[in-house]
């Protein structure tokens, strides 16, 4: 292999400093990387290669055709959310149609993965516990299709079997985009009033700890990354970053026959690369609610706690060289947490103190939320991260009060 494209919508920061990783693996390879993107800048201190800038609407064909245009021998699929993900499986449809190897879901798995109903099914064929719910057909309740008066009451007394509250989740779409919470039957009365345009899952809602994990992998052989604990679920939907998201190695051992379940399910499927399940952990078992076909949100802290590098393990999918690496347990704890305004300096004082990973502006959907830290901390050296981090809280009010509180009770609790 001599070029190697890879295929990323949001911005690459977003993998910073993890995707410098592959940077060993081109040299032995004595191959060059260029990144085809569709969402923000990239130069050579963000990316071990060039870069090539699409629009964000670009096409499946249009990606085939540039990656072609610059003479790619292979390729690998990084984007996220889902919608480029299936994106992304139709270009490596039609590269390998062309000889070019692509590393990425294929396309018949991505499509289930991608619809929320048909991941339930999947998971309920593989024994994995998730939330009863019912599809409900848009089409049926706009009066798009065949006319169906009795729809709506078939929808409310679906709804009743399952019990409220309720979550009502777009098929299709991610990263909790849409997603409506339904405490009671009268709220039901007023979603089915104003009926949404795409179809629905209707889902029970659970309440508990929301959790995610990584699964890194091909062909039967697959890498469960650290279990991320990221916020409480049981309400409306919240901004997941508001709250700490954290690995902690004490936890997760009750996860391993779920996380065999998950391997499974990917085995099953022919899943290729990286897939991130979102999950809540309520009554002694993990509820999964959804599994993405691509990397997830916290790639970078699933890394940092686990050791596993998931874009240079993406590369050894691509060489036929995987598995060569073992993922050890969760050794030492991870945090992510926003901060109002990371300076240089700022950072500067961070990386003196404490063993940071990264920071970079949280964007989403063109509101900049802050800096996103990203830090390890290993066993036995809690307490002292703890006060140097309430010193730099103490000089700067770097970070939220609360957020600080929840840092010193996660690494510090009673009797640690």
């Amino acid at each position: 292999m001599q070029r190697i494209a890879f295929l990323r919508s949001v911005d690459i920061q977003r993998a910073d400093p993890y995707i410098h990783g592959i940077a060993p693996a081109l040299a032995r390879l004595g191959a060059e990387a260029r990144l085809f993107h569709t969402h923000g800048d990239c130069g050579p201190d963000l990316f071990p290669g060039t870069s090539e800038r699409l629009e964000p609407a670009a096409t499946p064909d249009e990606f085939v055709e540039r990656v072609r245009a610059w003479g790619a021998d292979a390729a690998v699929a990084i984007s996220l959310p889902d919608e480029n993900a299936l994106r992304d499986a139709v270009v490596k449809s039609k590269l390998e149609a062309l000889g070019i190897r692509t590393v990425m879901t294929p396309l018949a798995a991505t499509r289930v993965l991608c619809d929320k109903w048909e991941t339930k099914r999947a998971l309920d064929a593989h024994g994995l516990t998730t939330p009863p719910a019912v599809l409900v057909d848009s089409d049926l309740l706009n009066d798009r299709a065949l006319p169906v008066p009795a729809y709506p009451d078939a929808v409310r007394l679906a709804a009743q079997d399952l019990g409220y509250p309720l979550m009502a989740k777009p098929l299709w779409d991610s990263t909790s985009m849409g997603i409506e919470f339904i405490p009671d039957p009268a709220a039901l009365d007023r979603h089915l009033a104003a009926p949404p345009a795409a179809h629905a899952v209707l889902e029970k809602c659970v309440n508990g700890r929301l959790c995610s994990v990584d699964i890194v992998g091909a062909d039967g052989h697959y890498t469960v990354m650290p279990l991320i604990w990221t916020g409480t679920a049981g309400g409306p939907p919240a901004f997941t970053f508001e709250d700490l998201r954290y690995v902690d190695p004490a936890r997760g051992a009750d996860f391993r026959p779920t996380a065999q379940r998950l391997v499974d399910l990917c085995t099953a499927l022919g899943v290729e690369g990286s897939v991130n399940v979102d999950m809540i952990y309520a009554d002694g078992a993990y509820h999964v609610l959804e599994i993405n076909p691509r990397i997830g949100g916290a790639t970078t802290l699933s890394i940092a706690a686990g050791g596993l590098n998931t874009f240079a393990a993406l590369l050894d999918i691509l060489t036929g060289t995987w598995p060569t690496r073992s993922s050890a347990p969760a050794e030492r704890f991870a945090i992510e947490c926003l901060t109002a305004n990371p300076t240089p300096a700022l950072l500067a004082e961070l990386r003196a103190r404490i063993d940071l990973v990264t920071c970079h502006d949280l964007i989403i959907d063109g509101h900049n939320h802050g800096g996103i830290l990203t830090f390890t901390v290993n066993p036995g050296d809690e307490h002292r991260v703890v006060k140097e981090l309430t010193e730099l809280y103490e000089q700067t009010g770097f970070i939220a009060a609360p957020r600080l509180d929840k840092i010193r009770r996660l690494l510090t609790p009673a009797g640690r």
